[in-house]
């Protein structure tokens, strides 16, 4: 069963856009990189994507490998292709967890989503997403409470998990 990210942690960046990662977090890379040797840091991608994205995502080498394999099987020269090879390949960074746990995030990323002082990550399941504290409040947790206000006080959102299952 392939490891999957959980949690949410703050953490603080330095003034070169260093930032550890959660050690939760490095063990699900570990897992998710197939090259990695014993003891050797694992590589990962981070998707930084377009301009309606205000966070960045962070990919095992085996995630963003799956998504590469479905983008291959789409037609060679449609638009739709093309367009996602840019979204992935084009915006996104190769890099690595370093020696002390970080990940050193280059200015022109840490300038895409405001981020100074402090990092706020997400896991997303087989990603996880690293916002500026401030913009994840203000746009996901409104997404998600505005969401649940259309179930009953009583809802259970693990009964969605059978839908589809059904039909």
């Amino acid at each position: 069963m392939v490891r999957r990210f959980r949690g949410e942690f703050h953490q603080k960046v330095d003034g070169k856009g260093r930032v550890s990662i959660p050690a939760q977090f490095r063990r699900v890379l570990e897992a998710g990189d197939p090259g990695r040797t014993e003891g050797g840091n694992p590589e990962f991608v981070v998707v930084y994507g377009d301009h309606r994205r205000s966070y960045l995502e962070c990919y095992t080498i085996e995630a963003i490998g799956e998504v590469d394999e479905k983008i291959s099987d789409m037609p060679r020269g449609s638009l739709e292709r093309r367009m996602l090879e840019r979204l992935f390949s084009g915006q996104s960074l190769s890099t690595n967890v370093d020696e002390t746990g970080r990940l050193v995030l280059p200015a022109k990323l840490r300038a895409k989503i405001g981020l100074d002082a402090e990092a706020f990550f997400i896991a997303t399941g087989d990603t996880f997403q690293i916002w500026k504290p401030e913009t994840y409040e203000a746009e996901e947790l409104s997404k998600t409470e505005a969401w649940l206000e259309d179930f009953p006080e009583d809802f259970d959102p693990l009964t969605l998990l059978d839908k589809g299952r059904e039909g």
